[in-house]
């Protein structure tokens, strides 16, 4: 079968034929029907070695769809055909944060998940470790269904874990409208009363903003902490999520939220939170979410179902995918990437 592999570090994957894997006893294998291409992949793609425990080559893709292809032995809690998501974070399955749910905060994930450290999504068939990392999706497309492990999963964590700050007359800013973050959109709309501020470079972006529901949504080159409070209040933010994670979108995040206010660092794109004296408001607080746990995923999958959450997707090959992460690099990919092997 053909997968596509990060082969090197500090470089472009490539696509390989490998073997198609076999289900050990309690695995399951899942054809792919469908993958999402994440910009995480493109920081995975810059690291040098060391950087992680992990040993090459090793098959890309964390968003993953498909349906039970086979069951290895001992499971039963799925039959073939069953269509299912896979949810990312693979941890240990045996601590107390694996017990319910929150594999994500697993101390023990040393391997990393789908598609990080071991084999993912971008390929024709994927082994899952065990059948608790499947949700089922029931009709849903699974080309649009792929992307809700992560570019819906991540920014639901990130909202619902701050969503008690987000009272009537509050604002949430949403800083850079991609994958995720137009998702956010869409999610503090349905969840929140918050008037909702959307920031992107692109204007294509910044329509697709507005389309998911943001009140406004401004123009980030040249952008001033004033311009942004403008639409927040003079108060500032209550909430700012950042999904690109620079230096000068942490200032921005920094000068913009309101006393008491939390900024969900979300984006990896290396920007330290500037936390001292005068740099930001008093009572302010930061985190760094990651994805989100297998509960969480359940209610995403029932929203999408409810209609609530619609991601903007952009259909590839598998032979497609290096390019795409290509263009995903250049900004030239709105919404989700989503790769059909």
């Amino acid at each position: 079968m053909h997968a596509v592999q990060l082969v090197r570090w500090e470089a472009e994957p490539e696509l390989r034929d490998v073997e198609v894997p076999a289900p050990g006893p309690g695995a399951v294998l899942v054809k792919v029907a469908a993958a999402g291409l994440c910009h995480s992949d493109l920081h995975l793609m810059e690291w040098p070695e060391g950087t992680l425990p992990w040993t090459l080559p090793f098959t890309l893709g964390h968003e993953t769809a498909g349906v039970v292809a086979a069951l290895g032995a001992g499971v039963t809690a799925f039959d073939e055909g069953d269509a299912v998501l896979v949810y990312g974070p693979w941890g240990c399955g045996v601590c107390a944060d694996c017990a319910r749910g929150a594999e994500n905060r697993c101390a023990h994930r040393h391997a990393g998940g789908c598609g990080l450290g071991v084999d993912g999504g971008l390929a024709e068939y994927v082994v899952v470790p065990s059948p608790r990392l499947l949700v089922p999706i029931g009709d849903l497309d699974p080309v649009h269904a792929a992307p809700l492990t992560d570019a819906a999963l991540t920014p639901y964590h990130a909202i619902t874990t701050e969503q008690q700050r987000l009272r009537p007359g509050s604002t949430a800013v949403v800083i850079g409208v991609g994958g995720l973050g137009h998702v956010a959109v869409q999610l503090l709309r349905e969840l929140t009363p918050a008037r909702i501020v959307a920031i992107d470079m692109r204007e294509d972006a910044r329509r697709l903003a507005l389309g998911a529901g943001a009140h406004a949504a401004l123009e980030a080159t040249g952008l001033e902490p004033g311009d942004v409070r403008v639409e927040t209040g003079p108060a500032g933010a209550a909430l700012v999520l950042d999904f690109v994670g620079s230096d000068s979108t942490a200032q921005l995040a920094a000068s913009v939220v309101a006393i008491g206010g939390h900024v969900s660092m979300v984006g990896l794109g290396g920007g330290a939170f500037p936390i001292g004296f005068g740099s930001v408001p008093f009572e302010v607080s930061a985190s760094r979410p990651s994805w989100g746990t297998l509960p969480e995923l359940h209610e995403v999958v029932a929203l999408a179902r409810a209609g609530v959450v619609e991601i903007e997707t952009e259909q590839l090959r598998l032979d497609e995918a290096v390019d795409g992460y290509r263009r995903l690099r250049d900004g030239g990919v709105v919404g989700r990437a989503v790769v059909v092997p």
